[in-house]
């Protein structure tokens, strides 16, 4: 990935870190994960410069231990514990151009993270960070810690739920540009079949305990990504096609991409066809029994979502042991554009 390695030895907290990270002294070589926090008892402390989203959890009891039974993991908010911290945490949505709002220094052995769940067309300014970050944590699975924003885990329930359909499609937009991709396709699908439309963009919002029982009656759900990246699956598909019982009709990234994440008869693609005209003849001649294979992915899996910032959070402790410590990545925007 074009990382380079820091110059000076960082060491953590205690002699006994210190010892291990003389290993890292050399920079033809990237430092051992295991020296770190090896021969420590202490938890691991995860400092998150500032909180993701709006509302702030309450982070000061032992919560990725109560809620995801991840031990030896300290999460924090507070800043003045900064020269505590192993891990600090930066969401790039909170982030400014400019190292103002940053810690003065960085700390040796401490290692930092840059956090995104948007994709490369909607994340602005990168450059500014060039040679800030030793790890990268996004929906991509490339990612030093990968935070999808939904999987399929097994279950042995082999039942399939179908809800009731009383109508063909619907899409749900908050956000409508008319240079988006996704407005486009819909745009020319449209003039084949109608589509019920939600959201914000057509002065129908839904309330939160309204989106999946209203979604649920549709038996296609349009599934368009704001932009197309490689993983860029979001909600769309997770929550408001597998979870609330539809079919999703995909546009992001292209097939393979997705069966690297769903089963590859679970949902329909758009570039699957030739035309939109040929789409919609398809979604709207489907009889009952080619219909019902669709879910046949229930048999065997169900749909987990990741919507707590402080479960992603977490899961930096269970991926800390194997990340490679003492780089930077030189070039950002590079990265993530790749």
């Amino acid at each position: 990935q074009g990382l380079s390695v820091m110059g000076p030895a960082r060491q953590g907290r205690g002699a006994q870190v210190a010892t291990s990270h003389q290993l890292c002294t050399s920079q033809q070589h990237l430092c051992s994960p295991k020296g770190h926090k090896g021969l420590q008892k202490e938890p691991l402390m995860i400092l998150v410069w500032e909180w993701p989203s709006k509302q702030v959890p309450n982070v000061s009891r032992d919560v990725c231990r109560e809620l995801y039974s991840i031990t030896g993991c300290q999460l924090t908010t507070e800043r003045q514990l900064l020269h505590q911290a192993d891990v600090v945490v930066f969401p790039h949505s909170r982030l400014q151009p400019g190292w103002d709002k940053l810690p003065k220094e960085r700390l040796p052995g401490q290692n930092w993270v840059w956090v995104s769940l948007e994709s490369p067309s909607n994340t602005r300014a990168l450059a500014a960070w060039n040679k800030t970050f030793n790890w990268v944590m996004t929906y991509r699975q490339d990612s030093d810690i990968f935070i999808p924003y939904g999987k399929l885990v097994p279950n042995r329930s082999a039942t399939v739920n179908i809800p009731a359909k009383t109508n063909l499609v619907s899409w749900v937009i908050s956000n409508y540009h008319r240079t988006q991709k996704r407005a486009e396709v819909y745009k020319n699908l449209s003039r084949y079949l109608h589509v019920n439309i939600y959201g914000k963009a057509n002065n129908k919002p839904l309330c939160k305990d309204c989106l999946l029982s209203t979604i649920s009656k549709s038996k296609f759900y349009l599934a368009f990504e704001n932009s197309i990246h490689r993983d860029y699956i979001t909600e769309k598909l997770w929550r408001n096609s597998l979870l609330a019982g539809t079919v999703p009709v995909v546009l992001g990234p292209p097939r393979a991409n997705y069966e690297q994440f769903v089963p590859a008869d679970s949902f329909i693609h758009v570039n699957d066809f030739g035309s939109l005209e040929e789409l919609a003849t398809f979604l709207k001649t489907m009889n009952s029994s080619r219909y019902q294979q669709f879910f046949a992915w229930q048999r065997r899996f169900s749909v987990k979502l990741y919507t707590d910032w402080r479960e992603r959070i977490c899961a930096i402790c269970t991926a800390y042991p194997r990340l490679p410590h003492g780089r930077l990545y030189p070039d950002l925007q590079s990265w993530f554009n790749s």
